[in-house]
């Protein structure tokens, strides 16, 4: 019999039991909300045990990889635990990264790098990738962890649970609904959830409070953001973007919005003849559904590998790591972004 994964509550609940961090971990997954409060949960445990220095590394295959075992190591001067994060949002690290992976999970399995603890976050791997040299040696040597997506069928529960953490509670009726409102994104059912334990005391909600509560929103959202530039309204899009930043909207989240739907996008670029299939896996339905496909059959499949680097560029941009060839406002860059998406196979005069 097959043990089931962990959620990312259990794990979450490992990294806060007090055990010794590994040497080396691996974090996979793709829901950016799950995957970020398992990283959370892993920091704050090397914190505690600690790791005063943090070193966060953004890699892909054009990048140098030798910067990330110089930094596995460098040993402090007075002898200190660090943190080494390294991201690899492509899941794709190149021949160079692919043995610098491979270095570092024999380095870290041998006790050649005593003085540092690992987070390497991964996308989910497609079964190809799965079975490279690299990624078999990081199952060898390091903790891997998969971090589960939550179903759609399984959503309201999740919900349920969240709300039962700030004392809420709710029928299967007011839980239905605010799924579907938020489409199977728990990004989005995260920011509603949150906006409830600000308005509403603790005890049952009804539907009317929740219909209230997340319909009641700023002149501009995520949402509005997300289907102009996925309909090509350049204009539309652009215009939500300054209002989302004059309302004070959390940029790492509109950054992130915008991210999800471009990694999206560009897996389902590759589904070819099996596109239905591929959108009931990445939970794309109704309305947004048909954005996607409209924003699939006007831009070219090769244009979304360069977003994705772009919005991974943007990340480095707020980190505060200045990034060639983009400018040093990364509000003003992820507007080029949204205007690349929304322009992108328009036809022109």
């Amino acid at each position: 019999m097959v043990a089931r994964a962990p959620d990312a509550d259990q794990l979450i609940a490992q990294f806060a039991s007090g055990r010794e961090l590994p040497p080396c971990t691996v974090l996979v997954g793709d829901e950016i909300l799950l995957v970020t409060e398992v990283a959370d949960a892993w920091r704050a445990a090397a914190t505690r045990q600690g790791c005063g220095e943090r070193s966060h590394l953004v890699m892909d295959a054009r990048s140098d990889w030798s910067v990330a075992l110089a930094t596995a190591r460098n040993t402090s001067l007075f002898g200190d635990l660090r943190m080494l994060e390294i991201s690899l949002p492509t899941g794709k690290p190149g021949k160079t990264g692919a043995e610098a992976l491979q270095a570092l999970a024999t380095m870290s399995a041998d006790g050649s790098v005593p003085d540092v603890r690992i987070l390497i976050r991964l996308p989910l791997l497609d079964r190809a990738t799965q079975q490279a040299k690299w990624a078999q040696a990081l199952r060898s040597h390091t903790v891997w962890l998969d971090v589960p997506t939550i179903a759609r069928t399984a959503l309201p529960a999740w919900v349920a649970g969240r709300l039962a953490r700030q004392q809420h509670q709710a029928d299967a009726e007011t839980l239905a609904w605010l799924c579907e409102k938020v489409e199977g994104n728990l990004l989005a059912a995260h920011q509603e959830i949150q906006k409830l334990a600000l308005l509403y005391p603790a005890g049952a909600l009804s539907l009317e409070q929740m219909q209230a509560a997340v319909l009641n929103v700023a002149r501009y959202n995520l949402y509005d953001l997300r289907d102009a530039m996925l309909a090509g309204q350049a204009s539309r899009a652009l215009t939500v973007l300054a209002g989302l930043r004059a309302e004070g909207e959390n940029l790492v989240l509109v950054l992130w919005a915008v991210g999800e739907e471009v990694r999206v996008l560009a897996r389902l670029s590759q589904a070819g003849a099996g596109l239905d299939t591929a959108l009931r896996a990445q939970r794309v339905f109704g309305a947004r559904e048909r954005l996607v496909r409209q924003a699939l059959q006007r831009v070219p499949a090769r244009a979304w590998a360069p977003a994705l680097r772009h919005a991974f560029e943007i990340d480095c941009l707020i980190k505060g790591i200045p990034t060639d060839g983009r400018l040093q406002d990364p509000w003003d860059e992820l507007a080029r972004l949204v205007l690349r998406i929304a322009v992108a196979g328009s036809r022109r005069p």
